[in-house]
């Protein structure tokens, strides 16, 4: 069964590393959304995103944030975790950092978004609790592919547990 998932990523510096693993094939995600659209959307001002990001945080099982080197000074990554959370979604993080993008090559590894949080029960840090994958260097992609379902399907393990 093809899990539904929540990409969260830094649009302007991941997309086409985002765009090559949409093209696995292995999971049910948000659809791509178009530079213009994304534009026009932020144009109707911060609560019609925070809307858009709810909806479409709806009906699917995870948040998988695709790390790259600007991923963590996102607000819209910041908020897409925040809300993922309180729902109660899967969330793990996946540094992306080593898959080639066609017009700049390889990225740097960017922060981990998640020590931005804390946990309100015993005041540690979200990082603790959500694992980030950082892939193999020598092919990421082949990597991603591999291991993503398993990796999905221990961050739902670990919120239904939690």
């Amino acid at each position: 069964m093809k899990r539904k998932v929540f990409y969260s990523f830094h649009y302007e510096n991941d997309v086409f590393r985002v765009q090559q693993i949409r093209n696995m094939g292995i999971l049910e995600g948000n659809p791509p959304t178009s530079p213009n659209t994304w534009e026009e959307l932020k144009q109707k001002g911060d609560s019609a995103v925070e809307e858009w990001i709810d909806e479409n945080l709806r009906g699917k099982s995870c948040l998988i944030v695709l790390i790259g080197e600007k991923t963590a000074l996102s607000k819209w990554v910041r908020y897409e975790i925040q809300r993922a959370w309180e729902m109660g979604k899967g969330v793990l993080g996946i540094y992306v950092h080593n898959i080639k993008d066609p017009k700049t090559g390889l990225g740097k590894r960017g922060l981990n978004p998640f020590e931005q949080f804390t946990l309100e029960k015993n005041s540690k840090p979200l990082s603790s609790v959500v694992t980030c994958y950082n892939p193999s260097p020598n092919n990421a992609y082949q990597s991603i592919a591999y291991n993503i379902e398993d990796w999905i399907e221990k961050a739902i393990a670990s919120r239904q547990i939690s």
